[in-house]
């Protein structure tokens, strides 16, 4: 069993930074920022334990296996978000980019993350390949609040 940590740092009320430690590696993530009440489409998804899985249906799925031929075994999916669904782990620099999901870069200014594809191709090898060999969690913990 492997575990992935994702930490939120700081919520600016438009979105939310954190830090993903994947085996060693870390990237920063962007989120949508924290709603006591979910707004579809504006809210991240609650701190806990999920576990990851690669699904490999739906338009995403298509666009990433062109974009990333050698690389992409499908698209890395949190399981089981409460009152959340198709929850991924994917490239994208703004608020307006995510829809609960997970965005990842190298580098972090206010309310974006850059570099994205680059911090993609570092940590999505790595986490594919721990799904593939069995149990993979991320475990997300606000350090924000």
């Amino acid at each position: 069993m492997s575990s992935i940590k994702l930490k939120r740092k700081t919520d600016s009320g438009k979105s939310t930074i954190g830090v993903l430690t994947v085996f060693g590696s870390a990237v920063w993530v962007l989120e949508d920022p924290r709603r006591e009440h979910k707004v579809h489409g504006e809210t991240r998804i609650p701190a806990g334990r999920y576990k990851l899985a690669l699904r490999n249906e739906g338009g995403m799925t298509q666009r990433y296996a062109k974009r990333f031929p050698k690389m992409h075994k499908g698209m890395i999916w949190l399981l089981d978000v409460p009152m959340f669904e198709w929850v991924y782990l994917h490239i994208g620099n703004y608020p307006e980019d995510t829809e609960g999901c997970l965005l990842v870069g190298l580098t972090k200014g206010q309310d974006m993350v850059l570099a994205s594809k680059a911090a993609y191709q570092k940590v999505y090898p790595l986490i594919a390949e721990a799904i593939e060999a069995g149990d993979c969690w991320i475990n997300i913990e606000d350090e924000d609040v």
